[in-house]
C-alpha cells in the first residue's frame, strides 16, 4: 500500500516528466528564435548543474568522484545533453516544435534496434511490430511535401534522428559505466559537462552571446522554466519515478510528452498540424506502445535496473 504523502508525490512526479518534458520544445522553440542555440543550450545546461550542486551541498550530500566516474559522466553529459539535446535546439530553427517531439517518441526503436546490433538482443514479436509501425510512422511523418518544401527542413530531420541515436546509446552506455552512486549528483555533473562541450561547440561555430538583460521578457522566462523545471524539477522526477514505480509505468512519457508538445506548438505558436502528421502520430505511437508492452519490457528493465544499483540513492 502506498502512503498518501508517497502518492502525492509520485502524482507531481508523472505530472512533470508529462507536462514539463512535453513543454521544453515549446520553449526551446521560444528562445532559439531570438539566441543562438549552442548559446542557448550551453546557458541553461551548465546553470542548471551549478544550482543542482548548490542544492547538493546544501542536501549534505558527497560530491567528490573518481577520475573513472568524472569521465564517464563527461561522456553521459556529452551523448545526453550535448549531442542528444543541444543539437535538438539547432534543428528547432528548422522544423516546428511538435514536429521533433513527435520524430524523437521513436526512440524506443532506436533503443531497441541499437541493443539488437550491438549486444545481439533478439527482438520479439511484439516489437518486431513495434518497429514495423515505427517505421511506417515515421515515413509518413517526413515525407510530407509541405515539409519538404521548407528551407533545410531535411538537415533538421536527420539532425534530430542522429540526436535520438546518441540519446539511445547514451542510456545503453551508462548502464554499464561506473557513475557517481546519487542521481542528483550524477546529473548535476552530466548538466554540468554537457553544457561545457555545448560551450565549446558555441565558440567554434562563432556564435554571438548576449547577456540575460539584453533577452526578450518571454525568453527569459521560457529559459527560466527550462532551467529550474526542465532540467532540475523533471529529471530529478524522472530518476526519483524509476526508483518507485515499474519501468513500464514511466515510459508513458514517451506518448504523452508528444500530444504536449504538438498541442503547445499548435496553440500558442500557431505551427501547423496537418492530418497526415496526425495518422503518422497515431501509428507511431501504435509502435512505441508494442514495443514497451509487459512481453519486451524486460529488455529496457535490464538497463534500468542497473542505472538504480548505480546511483538511484536517497537525497
Amino acid at each position: 500500500m502506498i502512503k498518501s504523502s508517497n502518492a502525492v508525490l509520485i502524482v507531481l512526479a508523472f505530472i512533470a516528466i508529462y507536462v514539463i518534458w512535453g513543454s521544453t520544445y515549446f520553449l526551446n522553440k521560444i528562445a532559439v528564435s531570438e539566441l543562438p542555440p549552442f548559446m542557448l543550450a550551453a546557458t541553461r545546461f551548465i546553470t542548471a548543474g551549478i544550482l543542482a550542486f548548490i542544492i547538493a551541498k546544501i542536501a549534505g550530500l558527497d560530491i567528490k568522484i573518481s577520475k573513472k566516474q568524472f569521465k564517464n559522466v563527461s561522456i553521459a553529459g556529452f551523448l545526453f545533453l550535448t549531442l542528444g539535446n543541444g543539437f535538438v535546439v539547432w534543428a528547432l530553427k528548422y522544423v516546428d516544435s511538435g514536429f521533433a517531439a513527435l520524430e524523437i517518441s521513436a526512440q524506443p526503436l532506436v533503443v531497441l534496434l541499437l541493443l539488437r546490433i550491438l549486444e545481439g538482443k533478439k527482438i520479439k514479436l511484439m516489437s518486431f511490430i513495434g518497429v514495423f509501425l515505427g517505421i511506417v510512422g515515421i515515413y509518413l511523418l517526413v515525407s510530407q511535401q509541405s515539409l519538404m518544401d521548407q528551407g533545410n527542413s531535411a538537415l533538421g530531420i536527420g539532425v534530430i534522428f542522429l540526436c535520438m541515436t546518441s540519446w539511445a546509446y547514451a542510456s545503453i552506455f551508462v548502464s554499464k559505466a561506473e557513475l557517481p552512486k546519487n542521481f542528483f549528483v550524477n546529473s548535476a555533473y552530466q548538466m554540468l559537462m554537457g553544457g561545457v562541450f555545448l560551450l565549446i561547440f558555441s565558440l567554434f561555430a562563432g556564435e554571438e552571446w548576449v547577456v540575460p538583460t539584453q533577452w526578450s521578457g518571454q525568453v527569459q522566462i521560457a529559459m527560466l522554466a527550462l532551467i529550474l523545471f526542465g532540467s532540475i524539477v523533471a529529471f530529478t522526477s524522472f530518476n526519483y519515478l524509476l526508483r518507485v514505480v515499474s519501468p513500464e509505468k514511466v515510459a508513458t512519457s514517451t506518448y504523452v510528452n508528444p500530444i504536449i508538445a504538438l498541442f503547445l506548438g499548435w496553440f500558442l505558436l500557431d505551427e501547423y498540424v496537418s492530418m497526415q502528421s496526425i495518422i503518422a502520430a497515431m501509428i507511431l505511437l501504435t509502435g512505441v506502445y508494442f514495443i514497451n508492452t509487459k512481453k519486451t519490457i524486460m529488455i529496457f528493465s535490464r538497463f534500468t535496473n542497473k542505472i538504480d544499483k548505480k546511483y538511484h540513492d536517497k537525497l
